[in-house]
């Protein structure tokens, strides 16, 4: 069996994606060792997932925090303890300062509900589906890509498209792109883990070579 990679990822709220990425680490797909899973906010459902997968669990209450500095040098100096290769953002809902990021650079990675660069921030799927209905748009989708100071402007490493739909609502839409993050995410983690996927000089590197052009899921030979 292959060495487990370390990682930790942070949540704020239930988690689906964090189950994806369980599910694959407990089949032969990834070889993660996931010591914690760090939550901003207590009594989630993602906490329950990780507790159930017999994963340490840890909440941080970014509340608890006069400023964002003082919360950020509180979650580094706990994911730190777990000493990771790689963190994990799992629908991690707080900016984070860019000496955090800064800490973490080129070990951090982000799933973005969006086909980055459309869409950064919030509110997502009823963006995607105004510009639809605009006529701009037809197709929207989830990125995994490095975490960087420029919020979910990071190299982009792999996309997945969904068809937007003439009945869609923000959650049928954010349904069905959650579908194809769960593919996503996981396979990004393990090339990451495998050593396939590295950044350099805010350049995304895979397989030895820069990544000029973000990788398409649909693409891909699996």
């Amino acid at each position: 069996m292959p060495e487990q990679f370390p990682v930790v990822i942070l949540i704020s709220g239930g988690g689906s994606n964090l189950q994806a990425i369980i599910d694959a680490a407990q089949t032969d797909d990834l070889a993660i060792d996931i010591r914690a899973v760090i939550s901003n906010v207590p009594e989630v459902h993602g906490l329950a997932r990780a507790q159930k997968a017999g994963i340490p669990t840890e909440v941080i209450k970014h509340t608890d925090f006069t400023c964002r500095e003082d919360f950020d040098a509180a979650l580094q100096t706990a994911i730190d303890g777990y000493q990771p290769k790689l963190v994990i953002l799992a629908g991690f809902m707080r900016l984070l300062s860019d000496d955090f990021v800064n800490h973490y650079r080129g070990r951090m990675l982000n799933i973005h509900p969006s086909l980055l660069p459309d869409f950064k921030g919030l509110n997502t799927h009823q963006r995607a589906l105004e510009a639809y209905r605009a006529g701009t748009l037809t197709q929207h989708g989830g990125s995994v890509h490095f975490v960087t100071p420029d919020l979910d402007g990071g190299p982009v490493i792999l996309r997945a498209s969904v068809p937007v739909k003439d009945d869609d609502s923000p959650e049928s839409l954010a349904a069905r792109v959650l579908v194809r993050e769960h593919q996503i995410y996981p396979l990004v983690i393990r090339w990451f883990a495998e050593g396939r996927l590295s950044l350099k000089d805010n350049q995304a590197i895979f397989d030895g070579q820069p990544l000029k052009q973000t990788l398409s899921f649909d693409d891909l030979a699996l």
